[in-house]
C-alpha cells in the first residue's frame, strides 16, 4: 500500500489511528464512590455523559485514550473530602457518552478537548484538573488554548500526539506517504489543522508565565506510554515535578494510595499557596 495505494492506505490508517480499544481498563475490586450527581453536556453532534460531586472549588478529571471516568474515581472522595468538587465524564466515543463525530467505536483528540471545554462551561474554572494518558495531552493543549486552570496533574501523559504517528506507523509497518496522508484526513475531518496539536511546537513558543504548576506522575516500566513520554514533558514546561513510581505500570498507578494522595495533595493546594 505504500508503494502502490498510498490514497486507499491512508484511508486504513485513518480508521486505525481513530478506533478505540472496545474493552476500558478497570481494576478488580471496583472503587466504591458515591453515585454523584448525573450531568450531559453537547460536544459536536455527541451528548457527553458525566458525575458531579461535592461543593467548592472545582477538580475536573479527564480519562484516556480506551478509557472511562471510572478508571479516575479513587480521586473522588479525597477530593470532595478536602474541599472540592468533583466533575468526571466519558468523551464521545468512551463509555456511557455518545457516539463520536468519527463514527462508531471511534473518538478523536478535539473530542477530548471540547469535553472538557463544554464541562468548564457549566461548572466553573478549574481550580484543577487530573488527567490519565491520552487525556492529558487533551489538557495540555486545553491549556495551551487558553484554559484558565489553576494546576494540572497528570499521569502516564502522552506528551506528542503527532509525534506518536511515527511510532503508530513503525507499529503497523507502513511509511512517510500513507502517514503524512492519513494525517491529512484527520485534519479534514475535524476541521483543525493538525500544528495546532503539535505540543513540542507549541511549546516553544508559549510564555511560560501563562501556565499553571504541572505535576507529572509515571511509572518507570509503563508500556503502552513510556516514561520518556513524561521526561519529555518535563522538559518542555517550565517548573514542572515529575515523581516517577516503579511496578504500577499504565493503569494501576490510578488506584495506588500513595499516588493518589501525592495528586491530590498537589491539586488541592489553594492557589494562593506555593508549588511544593
Amino acid at each position: 500500500m505504500e508503494t502502490v495505494a498510498p490514497g486507499p492506505g491512508a484511508r486504513w490508517a485513518e480508521r486505525l489511528w481513530l478506533t478505540v480499544p472496545k474493552r476500558a481498563w478497570r481494576p478488580r475490586t471496583p472503587v466504591a464512590v458515591p453515585a454523584g450527581e448525573p450531568f450531559t453536556v453537547a460536544v459536536r453532534a455527541s451528548t457527553v455523559h458525566g458525575r458531579v460531586w461535592g461543593e467548592g472549588p472545582t477538580v475536573y478529571l479527564v480519562h484516556g485514550w480506551g478509557g472511562v471516568a471510572e478508571q479516575l474515581d479513587a480521586f473522588v472522595e479525597p477530593l470532595v473530602a478536602a474541599g472540592h468538587r468533583v466533575v468526571s465524564f466519558d468523551v464521545p466515543g468512551h463509555g456511557t457518552s455518545a457516539q463520536s463525530m468519527a463514527g462508531p467505536g471511534r473518538s478523536t483528540l478535539p473530542e477530548f478537548m471540547e469535553s472538557l471545554q463544554a464541562a468548564v462551561d457549566r461548572y466553573g474554572e478549574p481550580h484543577a484538573v487530573i488527567a490519565h494518558s491520552f487525556g492529558a495531552a487533551a489538557v495540555v493543549l486545553a491549556v495551551l488554548d487558553g484554559l484558565p486552570a489553576g494546576r494540572v496533574a497528570v499521569i502516564a501523559p502522552m506528551s506528542d500526539p503527532i509525534g506518536f504517528s511515527y511510532t503508530f506507523a513503525k507499529t503497523a509497518g507502513f511509511g512517510e506517504r500513507i502517514r503524512t496522508r492519513f494525517l491529512e484526513l484527520v485534519e479534514q475531518r475535524v476541521g483543525m489543522p493538525m500544528d495546532r496539536f503539535d505540543i513540542p511546537q507549541r511549546m516553544r513558543t508559549v510564555d511560560p508565565a501563562t501556565l499553571p504548576p504541572l505535576l507529572i506522575v509515571h511509572d518507570l516500566g509503563d508500556r503502552e506510554v513510556p516514561a520518556a513520554s513524561g521526561e519529555h514533558l518535563k522538559a518542555m514546561w517550565p517548573g514542572a515535578v515529575l515523581d516517577p513510581w516503579t511496578s504500577l505500570g499504565h493503569f494501576r498507578i490510578l488506584i495506588d494510595p500513595d499516588v493518589v494522595r501525592t495528586v491530590v495533595t498537589f491539586s488541592a493546594v489553594p492557589r494562593t499557596l506555593p508549588v511544593p
